[in-house]
């Protein structure tokens, strides 16, 4: 048996004369589809195979098909006689056009052979000519084929040969998917060793010393790795000392590492290439100068083997020097090195002499997460599930670690400025903070959040949120938060409701949650109100503003005012404040849609039941049985009544302010301060305040507290919701009472349940709902789909808030609230 190895990713192409047993070869040794025949696309194109008047047009589809297929990241073999440059050449472009390595497998056979297969079948009766042509051509190739770019060549003398070989798929070396973690990514070191024992013994590493106490190793009891991001060396105090340490860990499995450009150089000048020793490389080759020659050479052999990015964790994270756009991940070329190396810059060269690197993180729509170095930033921001962790150390920053599954950061201060940078660290995006662009916006993204993780935005989804920004919304600098969803309590078991807190008491209990406050659910329009002197506004859940601009202004000066009597902008030392809050009535926003699509329908139906119901009664008079039938008309006029009920409460006449009322629930931020971690009676205290200074614009929330495990507690709580909902309110919304929770496997908890009561229903599901064939229907509803998108929105909430209590840029803030308005075109049934 002969192992023919090949990577696992790569454009195999077979070559041999015709009658070689290329396609029998091809069929025996790969998978279905992974071969791509000349013949058959002949076939395709012509009708016959051999119709060699059709190649052009066959090869045009044979690249199409090669390329579609690599792109894909599908490893693929060109089955054809390639004897020719000009078809070899092409294979050879096909592979470096989709980063992956060209392959030759030479069925190289004796003519002899080939003319007497092809003679056995009638379909090739082209004599023995073209066969020595075409060996002729395959012997001058065979002292070529590595020159000509391929990377791997084959070579099988014999049909024996061919028979008995194996392929055998090589993994790649930046293939480490099976290597999961725990990872601690480390950022460019650059010779600043005490900093990074520091590090590595503030993520609980054990340094490991030699007889000269010179660090050597470093081991986590939990098994962890390190993954240095490149640069380790040049520039710093002590380079030797960095490169001793970091050789030891990979050399005894507890490290992972990828070249950076420093790296690259510094392997050039111990080789004696006439580079000029610039950036630190003049310092550390001073110092490898005093070390002996073995160490030298350990360490250039070290640098050389290193590769140019890894693939980890299933391909679900990415390590690159200086970062790796996804049509890279996994593949092996000089351009994917190139680019792992170095980036890609615009030609141009900034103010301080220095390239303008091309900005491909906002461009990544990819689904691995990349951490990358090279760039030093003096903050850390997440751009499109992209980190550079590369903070400047050596020139006065920090050194960073990025923790992986955990995606936490860990930093250590550089004990010094050991070099000053040519430029000014910037942020990791060095446009403006105000600045907003569509990429940021549109395709497919993935936004970063403290809370959840990754979060994917649909591109589809996109498209509709940016509408609605970009018409309707006010401007995105005064909508910092865009509050979730709400999903509702799991449907009730009991058989004459739909909805009831028994479900939503259970569902908190059962993630780990002991006390959970009952809101009243107010009867009006999500609302967030932002008092600021420069950015104040009131607006729906949508981004729309409320009012008309006159009456806005009144409305939040008289907010404002409230606010500074109950000494909350003291209190907080601050000059703004973020609420959540109920804007009541109802019908100030959605008037028309009241009158349209509520009370024309009840109208409506209730005369037209009249109508029935009078012509029933009149054949009644009769004498005609319609008995049955008229208690049917009678269930239905209740139904109607109560319909009209529900909608009546939603509605009053309002003139400016006066009628409008607004219940904050929730004081969300201030100057530095993000309030989730308050509990909801602390935020309901806050509301009541605002209520007792301007009671006629502010209204309070009533709540109820109670106790999941206590059966007495519970039976209050129920009870409570029974006197809200038979006195006409919509319902109440139950939340944990610590505000943010997880449940013992550390995942959310459903920020709140609506549970609404069984009139107010009638205005989501129809008057007659409650019949018993309409509710058992309608108790067949799946939340799954609303509960995922509720949470998500929730963690895209907090990360909005986070990131402007952090003063970040615009843009970073927006991403997060846009990302919320996106996940609102989820196809989800709009009655949950």
């Amino acid at each position: 048996m002969t192992a023919l190895h090949t990577p696992e990713l790569c454009l195999v192409a077979l070559m041999g004369v015709s009658g070689s047993g290329k396609s029998t070869f091809a069929t025996e040794k790969f998978a279905p589809f992974e071969a791509v025949s000349s013949d058959f696309c002949r076939g395709l194109v012509s009708g016959n195979p051999n119709d060699q008047t059709a190649t052009s047009d066959a090869f045009a589809i044979l690249h199409s098909i090669v390329a579609t297929r690599l792109k894909r990241g599908l490893l693929t073999v060109v089955d054809a006689t390639n004897t020719t440059r000009e078809a070899r050449k092409e294979i050879v472009e096909l592979a470096k056009e989709h980063d992956v390595l060209p392959v030759a497998i030479v069925l190289d056979i004796e003519p002899e052979i080939a003319i007497s297969r092809n003679q056995q079948r009638p379909d090739r009766a082209f004599g023995a000519g073209p066969i020595n042509r075409q060996h002729g051509q395959l012997r001058k190739a065979l002292k070529k084929l590595h020159k000509e770019g391929f990377r791997v060549v084959h070579v099988l003398k014999s049909p024996e040969e061919a028979e008995q070989a194996e392929i055998v798929r090589d993994r790649l070396y930046n293939n480490k998917k099976d290597l999961r973690g725990p990872f601690d990514v480390i950022g460019d070191v650059h010779g600043c060793l005490p900093e990074l024992v520091e590090l590595l013994e503030k993520l609980g590493y054990r340094i490991v010393r030699n007889t000269d106490k010179q660090p050597i190793d470093a081991v986590h009891p939990d098994g962890r790795t390190v993954v240095f991001v490149g640069d380790l060396v040049d520039r710093g105090p002590d380079t030797v000392g960095v490169l001793r340490l970091a050789m030891g860990i990979t050399g005894n499995g507890h490290a992972l590492a990828v070249p950076g450009n420093h790296e690259a150089r510094l392997i050039r000048a111990l080789d004696g290439a006439n580079i000029q020793a610039t950036h630190g490389l003049d310092q550390t080759l001073t110092k490898l100068e005093k070390e002996p020659p073995q160490f030298r050479q350990q360490v250039r052999d070290w640098c050389y083997s290193l590769i140019s990015h890894l693939v980890l964790d299933e391909g679900k994270l990415v390590i690159a020097h200086a970062g790796l756009p996804q049509a890279y991940h996994g593949r092996a070329s000089t351009r994917v090195r190139s680019f792992a190396l170095y980036g890609d810059t615009t030609g141009e060269t900034d103010e301080f002499g220095l390239p303008v690197r091309y900005p491909w993180a906002e461009d990544y729509r990819g689904k691995a997460t990349v951490i990358y170095g090279h760039t030093p930033t003096s903050t850390l921001n997440w751009v499109n599930n992209t980190l550079c962790v590369d903070t400047g150390c050596v020139f006065g920053g920090k050194l960073t670690a990025f923790r992986y599954p955990e995606r936490e950061i860990e930093q250590v201060d550089a004990h010094e400025t050991y070099c000053e940078p040519i430029r000014p660290l910037a942020s990791t995006s060095e446009r403006p903070d105000q600045e907003l662009r569509l990429s940021d916006v549109v395709g497919t993204r993935y936004v970063e959040t403290g809370q959840m993780g990754r979060i994917k935005i649909l591109a589809e989804l996109a498209g509709g949120a940016l509408e609605v920004m970009s018409r309707f919304a006010i401007h995105p600098e005064y909508v910092p938060y865009l509050p979730p969803t709400m999903s509702p309590v799991a449907t009730s078991s009991l058989p004459d409701y739909l909805e009831h807190p028994l479900e939503a008491f259970t569902y908190f209990k059962d993630s780990g949650i002991d006390q959970v406050v009952c809101e009243e659910k107010h009867m009006g329009s999500r609302a967030v109100v932002m008092l600021s002197p420069d950015r104040a506004a009131v607006y729906t859940r949508t981004g729309r503003a409320f009012f008309e601009p006159a009456l806005e202004k009144e409305f939040l000066s008289r907010m404002t005012a409230a606010a500074q009597q109950a000494g909350l902008f003291n209190e907080f030392q601050s000059d703004w404040l973020l609420f959540d809050a109920e804007l009541l009535p109802w019908s100030l926003k959605a008037d028309s849609l009241v009158r349209d699509c509520f009370a024309a329908p009840g109208i409506a139906g209730k005369a037209s039941i009249a109508a029935t119901k009078a012509a029933l009664m009149s054949a009644a008079d009769r004498g005609l049985d319609v008995g049955e039938l008229l208690g049917r008309v009678q269930d239905q006029s209740e139904a109607i009544d109560g319909y009209n009920r529900a909608w009546r409460h939603y509605v009053w006449p309002t003139e400016g302010l006066e009628g409008v009322q607004i219940a904050p629930f929730q004081l969300l931020a201030a100057e530095g301060a993000n309030f989730s971690d308050r509990d909801h009676l602390w935020h309901l205290d806050v509301a009541d305040r605002l209520a007792e200074v301007d009671p006629q614009l502010v209204r309070k929330t009533r709540r109820k507290v109670v106790c999941v495990g206590d059966g007495e507690s519970v039976e209050a709580g129920v009870s409570w919701w029974m006197a809200l909902t038979e006195a006409g309110g919509e319902g109440m919304v139950v939340k944990p009472l610590v505000n943010l929770a997880r449940d013992e496997k550390n995942r959310l908890v459903q920020p709140g349940l609506k549970v609404r009561g069984r009139e107010y229903l009638r205005l989501i599901y129809g008057p007659d709902y409650l019949a018993e064939k309409n509710l058992s229907r309608l108790k067949n509803r799946n939340l799954s789909k609303k509960r995922s998108l509720a949470l998500r929105e929730y963690a895209l909430g907090l990360e909005a808030i986070d990131r402007l209590v952090k003063k970040e840029p615009l843009w970073r803030i927006h991403e997060a609230v846009f990302s919320v308005l996106a996940l609102e075109s989820e196809p989800v049934d709009p009655r949950l």
